[in-house]
């Protein structure tokens, strides 16, 4: 198979990406697993909430919002909270105000969340600014966008060889050989290793690996229209979902690529931090699960062209804003590959390029 542009990962990076290029150009997208979003994609938070990140990930998930605000169904109301302790002080206010918290009183907080204990919690903020993301509804929306341009779309297509021939890219894959012009790395946690495989210098990146439990929810409440709490330091976070209460220890520990699994004791570790924040404890759990963050060393998006092979471009590094940077992401890299002016800022272009870490 032969397309001007092979994207490797079917996550969300990769798919949006197909989206935005399949009106203009041939596109392969391939993913190694048996469906798109397995890794990282199916194991978000899923929240909106565009000031969480490096002040490029901020810009960029602010320029994502009038997509997200005028694509109906994508977005549902939440909120956000950020409760601390004695001894937080510090974390609160450098954690709250560039999220533009506003500080509430500890009755407001409990009136919004009644199992919070204000016989630990000192401190509280909040903003209506936060919405949860239909993580399905929007991936899905741009496969079908994809695929209705013209893409085609592979699973079961990990890919074991690259090699190039004069300007033209070869791919071994599970699904046969495929061959393009320009190779798109969004392969998530394994980009530095399809770099390798491209005979491209890897960039750096690493994964993290963050746990999530599911847990009832706490004495039978409706959680339905809590906001998602952080504590502070990002000690640990909680979330409603579907009638039950997600809760990660919001942990960051490096880790290889592969398909991650939580750590039982690092997951008991963070729910005793969530405990010790609320009059309810945890008593059994419905599920639990991993996912991989990765970042670049600066934690920001890697989005352009190799400094060294004009034709390998990364798109990498969403660190658990990919959902959220996606529309603003995608149209920047599809602009940089059709060699049209971005609309974004040239020094946030600059920022996101790979340049930087070359």
């Amino acid at each position: 198979m032969q397309a001007d542009v092979a994207i490797i990962g079917g996550g969300i990076a990769g798919v949006s990406l197909a989206a935005r290029l399949a009106p203009h150009a041939s596109v392969i997208l391939l993913e190694a697993e048996a469906s798109l979003a397995h890794h990282a994609s199916s194991r978000s938070a899923a929240l909106f909430e565009p000031r969480y990140g490096s002040p490029a990930v901020v810009e960029l998930s602010l320029a994502s919002e009038t997509f997200f605000q005028t694509t109906p169904g994508i977005l549902s109301p939440r909120g956000l909270m950020m409760v601390g302790g004695a001894g937080d002080e510090a974390a609160f206010a450098s954690e709250s105000a560039p999220m533009a918290l506003d500080p509430i009183s500890l009755a407001e907080a409990q009136a919004m969340v009644p199992i919070l204990n204000l016989d630990r919690i000192t401190q509280a903020a909040w903003s209506s600014q936060a919405w949860d993301i239909d993580t399905d509804l929007l991936l899905q929306g741009f496969a079908r966008e994809a695929r209705a341009a013209g893409a085609t779309v592979l699973t079961r297509a990990a890919v074991s060889a690259i090699r190039r021939d004069g300007a033209i890219w070869h791919l071994n894959t599970a699904q046969g050989p495929v061959s393009a012009g320009i190779i798109v790395n969004a392969a998530g946690a394994w980009v530095d290793q399809i770099a390798a495989l491209a005979g491209v210098v890897p960039l750096g990146f690493t994964p993290y690996r963050r746990s999530m439990a599911r847990i009832p929810a706490p004495a039978g409440h409706d959680t339905s229209r809590w906001p998602m709490i952080f504590g502070a330091g990002e000690a640990w976070y909680a979330k409603p979902d579907a009638g039950a209460l997600i809760v990660s220890p919001a942990e960051e520990d490096a880790a290889e690529p592969h398909d991650a699994w939580a750590d039982d004791m690092v997951l008991a570790e963070g729910l005793a931090r969530y405990e010790s924040m609320v009059t309810e404890p945890v008593t059994r759990l419905l599920s639990s699960w991993a996912g991989l963050r990765t970042f670049a060393p600066d934690r920001s998006l890697v989005i352009g062209a190799d400094k060294r092979e004009p034709t390998f471009f990364w798109l990498a590094g969403q660190g658990g804003q990919g959902f959220q940077s996606c529309p603003a992401a995608s149209t920047l890299a599809a602009d940089l590959i059709l060699g049209r002016r971005p609309d974004l800022p040239p020094a946030l272009v600059q920022a996101l390029s790979p340049a930087r870490l070359e």
